[in-house]
């Protein structure tokens, strides 16, 4: 029967110079070892993540006589994380001078107000910037109307009546660069464009019709004579394809000729 002998470990012996030399056993009893940091590159990075900058906001004056309507737009527009109201006109004469201290990216004109009406505020604030960008927002739709306000500089025509999601629409494209007027409006400016016009002395006697005048009154009260006033009458009618005074009223004041 053969017996079993148990292996022998062995020993081995290193010499690291002089005296000082260690035994180490070799077999289960694992060494300890030292752990290298890693190298620069090696390292994981924690970099702080950097905040993403905020967009802009859209700066928005508003200037409309009515205080409902200066009120639904702010709390309107307020709603939008993308745009801010930097302030609110009565009158023409007060969205030029907010217009020239807050100089906002998007203004919201109305075009009848007091003191200085939506035309004139637009070409006093496009004399200090001809970039300005300016939506007239109204209840007029008169091709005369949109004619005078794109002429004298608006980036955008509305009607009150647009969809709330269409006007902040409008402000963002006009903001943008771009110009901003519905098809059925912009086919009234084309109209408007390509018809004939009525000279200023013309709109002076339509105007005088207006009130009622007869033409000797009209004739007397710019200067020319009675037959003059008849021949521009005359004029009146054929460019507006009316056939009465009355009717020639009615038309201007529709198309925004004239204010009664």
């Amino acid at each position: 029967m053969k017996t079993k002998t148990k292996p022998v470990r062995k020993t081995t012996t290193r010499a690291s110079g002089g005296d000082g030399a260690l035994k180490r056993r070799s077999g289960p009893v694992a060494a300890a070892t030292r752990t290298r940091p890693p190298a620069s590159s090696d390292r994981p990075e924690h970099r702080s993540a950097r905040p993403t900058p905020k967009k802009s906001r859209i700066a928005v004056l508003i200037a409309d006589d009515h205080t409902v309507v200066r009120e639904g737009l702010v709390s309107l527009i307020q709603r939008k994380p993308d745009m801010t109201v930097i302030g609110e006109a009565k009158n023409g004469r007060e969205a030029v001078d907010l217009w020239k201290q807050h100089r906002p990216d998007v203004t919201l004109l109305d075009l009848r107000m007091p003191e200085l009406d939506g035309v004139g505020a637009i070409k006093e604030i496009r004399d200090h910037d001809e970039h300005a960008r300016i939506i007239v927002l109204t209840t007029f739709d008169g091709d005369e109307d949109i004619y005078r306000a794109i002429q004298a500089g608006a980036k955008g025509y509305l009607l009150k009546d647009v969809p709330r999601e269409a006007l902040m629409d409008s402000i963002r494209r006009v903001h943008a660069g771009e110009t901003c007027v519905p098809v059925h409006l912009a086919a009234k400016l084309a109209e408007r464009v390509s018809g004939e016009t009525l000279s200023s002395r013309e709109i002076e006697v339509l105007k005088l019709m207006a009130q009622g005048k007869s033409n000797k009154e009209i004739g007397s009260a710019l200067f020319i004579s009675e037959g003059t006033v008849k021949s521009h009458v005359k004029a009146i009618f054929a460019k507006m394809n009316v056939i009465s005074r009355t009717e020639a009223v009615a038309n201007a004041t529709r198309r925004g000729l004239i204010q009664l």
